[in-house]
């Protein structure tokens, strides 16, 4: 029997070809969808999880307290000890401190370097604990005893072949930013790319110390210092660990820290999802993308359906002639199920191809991420479940309506060739089943334009600032004298006009904001203020508009005054900029006089509200240069630049980053979302004109004998073209009067998070109702022109 039912299922579905390559075509392309969709939030949530302590170990983050709170993802840096050395249900704690832009290099045994990279980041200072709470393969060295000392460091495979070109690194040097010789300890395996800790250098926590010239430096209580994570003994619940912090703040910090610091416990697994700690992937994304991907796996399971039924007239007598010989009607679903089984398993074989074409260019749009997404993740053992279950549901969806339509056919009506439309599974149905394909698509439509539209208002809206041609370059050094000779020499390149010494630029990723004293107060304010440096230049290069008083006149560091911005004066409820002049603020323990005020200008992304903001002239703070370059000649201008730094600082590596490009870098999850919401809008329009197609072809069918009365009674093309339109006029106005008020509130909801958003207008509606009737019409037009050419003879010979 089932050789019998493949053999017919081939001969059918290869005499009716189109329609089998639209179905194929259609699953193929929802389900790719759906693939790509699950590859990327499967390995988005399998981030750190991979762990076998995963499930028992936390991540302790630290909230300060001011009229807001503050959040921070570090611990004052004794409490990993504390809570290891004091606490038995504490299998261990391991302190990590990253370090960000450092130089690393390999001497060359005459006091230089014969090989320098700047590591912007994998580099951090960590315990030997790091190896007992985290899963680490070892190629070479032993894991207890490594980081144990001082000045010691553990590579990756990937850096130890980049510092050594494949020599044995265990006993050999690396320096450390020009600071401190490290010597090589071990070597550990590759992190994977589904981490957020795969750091590859590690250099021993107990080097700090030294590096800083504080002795004392891991037993200092007071702000958060070093990210600490904790393995619970097994059975342990959390709440025990959290029930120490109070009893921790209490013997160990002041009295004014103590109210100050409020320390909470996450789950490993919140590291990549929690955006309040630097999470890339929060989970409402992810469960956005989901239902994404069940929407396009859906609308492609609902064209199978309207192609299916919409040539059921064709097989109406093969299925009379089979219930006239004795076929039962479980048969008749048996043979349909398998032609919809066949169909299903080819759609899949090209939707596992489709998917692995399309898989580079998503990880290179996650390249940030170090995605390497592969299609052969599908056939790992819980991958597997989840997709052979997806593969039995998309059976039983798209086949299993269309075999109970068709077997349920009168044989006698079938063979006569007078079955009704209702017969045949009726036009009600299918339009549901369109409407819903329109709602899909034209949500996706309203996501894609108002996405596009919040992306390019945010990389060309007014920060505050200038930042159009201007360069940065790092400034490597505390040396006054340095600075300012590096400052003279860059202001006489050709192409340079202006050049300012700053911490940042006004935009920058943000440094945490610090506690200040205003006025004659005694007590620090309630609210803490971010903290800006730069120089006598800085106002005028990034053309910040001084709102009162004046700017800095020296670059005399030790003359005590700053500059505040309005958001300031708004904080401190005050009446005017002017009023706040003269004023002193104390900040980082060292009174300073207010001489002037500037606008508010963005400090980084454009989420939240512009926080009050001082700016500083602080020589010690100095770590770029920022350079206003003529926007002519741009290459020979920034190699003249290298020149001259790379003179002055040989043993450092040049890194020039333009502003704008800093910016962008902000709204990198915008654009990644961007990108895909506009790919799966086209591929909800595509699998919707393949819905549409489908839909139209029934109707045809289903009305050839209306259509030859109409034009016997002498109906011309166009009423006949009008007979098709106005159907599917219904259909794309009832998928939107569903979609736009979704869209709008889905939308509206998302813009809330931007201080810079575009507002929700009429038109957006518009242009999305008018996109879609042009893509339906044309879908339609084929079909609809081509029944209305067939010669009504044809049709009606028959009555």
């Amino acid at each position: 029997m089932l050789n019998n039912y493949l053999k017919i299922s081939l001969r059918n579905l290869w005499r009716n070809r189109l329609s089998s390559a639209i179905s194929t075509f259609g699953l193929a392309v929802g389900l790719a969808s759906g693939l790509l969709i699950f590859l990327l939030v499967s390995w988005l949530f399998s981030f750190d999880r991979y762990h076998a302590k995963a499930d028992r170990t936390y991540w302790i983050v630290t909230d300060v307290q001011h009229d807001n709170v503050i959040p921070s993802d570090a611990t004052p840096r004794p409490l990993g000890e504390v809570l290891r050395r004091d606490y038995l249900f504490v299998e261990s704690a391991v302190r990590m401190e990253l370090a960000f832009g450092k130089i690393i290099g390999t001497p060359d045994g005459k006091g230089g370097l014969a090989k320098k990279f700047e590591e912007s980041r994998n580099v951090c200072f960590t315990e030997p604990q790091f190896f007992e709470v985290f899963d680490v393969e070892w190629a070479e060295g032993n894991p207890k005893t490594a980081l144990n000392e001082p000045n010691t460091v553990v590579l990756s495979e990937r850096y130890a072949q980049k510092y050594f070109d494949g020599a044995d690194p265990i006993g050999r040097t690396i320096r450390f930013d020009n600071q401190a010789n490290l010597t090589v300890t071990g070597v550990i395996r590759n992190p994977p790319s589904n981490t957020k800790l795969g750091v590859e250098v590690l250099i021993s926590y107990a080097t700090l110390p030294g590096l800083t010239g504080n002795p004392q430096l891991l037993q200092q209580w007071g702000s958060p210092g070093s990210l600490c994570f904790v393995a619970l003994r097994e059975g342990t619940p959390v709440e025990r660990l959290t029930s120490t912090f109070p009893i921790i703040r209490r013997n160990y910090l002041a009295p004014q820290e103590a109210k100050r610091l409020d320390f909470h416990a996450l789950p490993l697994s919140d590291l990549n999802h929690n955006p309040q700690y630097g999470g890339r992937a929060p989970r409402p994304i992810l469960y956005a993308l989901i239902i994404v991907g069940v929407f396009l796996v859906v609308a492609a399971c609902i064209n199978f359906i309207n192609v299916a039924t919409a040539r059921a007239i064709k097989r109406s007598k093969e299925v009379g002639i089979r219930k006239a010989v004795g076929s039962t009607r479980g048969q008749l679903i048996g043979q349909f199920l398998t032609e919809t089984t066949l169909v299903t398993l080819a759609a899949v074989v090209l939707a596992l191809v489709l998917t692995q074409l399309n898989l580079p260019l998503l990880n290179n749009a996650l390249a940030m991420l170090k995605a390497d997404l592969s299609v052969l993740d599908v056939f790992r053992p819980d991958s597997l479940r989840w997709f052979s279950g997806l593969i039995l549901g998309v059976v039983l969806m798209a086949g299993f309506y269309p075999s109970l339509v068709l077997s349920r056919f009168n044989p006698v009506a079938a063979l006569r060739g007078r079955l009704t439309t209702q017969q045949i599974g009726g036009l009600s149905v299918r339009r549901g089943l369109v409407i819903v394909q329109f709602f899909i698509t034209q949500l996706f439509v309203i996501g894609a334009i108002v996405m596009t539209m919040q992306v390019r208002h945010l990389q060309q809206a007014d920060l505050g600032f200038d930042k159009e041609s201007v360069l940065t370059v790092p400034v490597p050094t505390t040396n006054g004298l340095k600075q300012q000779t590096l400052r003279e020499r860059l202001g006489q390149i050709p192409g340079v006009t202006q050049v300012a010494l700053a911490g940042d630029p006004p935009a920058s990723f943000r440094r945490p904001p610090v506690p200040f004293t205003f006025d004659s107060h005694t007590e620090p304010e309630k609210f803490p203020i971010t903290v800006k440096v730069g120089d006598k230049d800085y106002v005028s290069l990034f053309k910040l508009k001084l709102v009162a008083g004046r700017d800095f006149r020296t670059n005399d560091s030790t003359v005590n005054e700053l500059l505040v911005n309005q958001a300031m004066i708004k904080q401190l409820g005050l009446r005017s900029p002017a009023d706040i002049l003269g004023k002193r603020l104390t900040v980082f323990g060292t009174p300073r006089t207010i001489v002037g005020v500037v606008n508010d200008f963005q400090l980084g992304e454009a989420h939240g509200s512009i926080p009050p903001t001082a700016l500083i002239n602080l020589s010690t703070e100095m770590t770029i240069a920022a350079l206003k370059v003529a926007p002519t000649n741009l290459p020979a201008t920034v190699q003249a630049v290298e020149k001259v730094w790379n003179e002055q600082f040989p043993e450092n590596v040049f890194k020039a980053v333009f502003v704008d490009d800093l910016i962008d870098q902000f709204y990198t999850t915008e654009k990644i979302l961007l990108g895909l919401i506009q790919v799966f809008s086209l591929i909800a329009i595509l699998i919707g004109s393949l819905g549409v197609y489908g839909l139209v072809t029934f109707m045809a069918e289903s009305k050839t004998k209306e259509i030859g009365v109409r034009k016997v009674l002498g109906a011309t093309r166009s009423q006949l073209l009008w007979l098709f339109g106005r159907e599917f006029g219904k259909l794309v106005l009832f998928g939107f009067l569903v979609a736009a008020p979704l869209g709008w509130w889905l939308m509206n909801n998302w813009l809330r998070g931007y201080e810079y958003r575009v507002e929700l207008s009429w038109w957006i509606f518009a242009l999305t109702i008018l996109l879609t009737g042009g893509i339906t019409f044309l879908t339609v037009s084929y079909e609809s022109i081509k029944a209305s050419l067939t010669n009504p003879v044809a049709s009606l010979r028959s009555e």
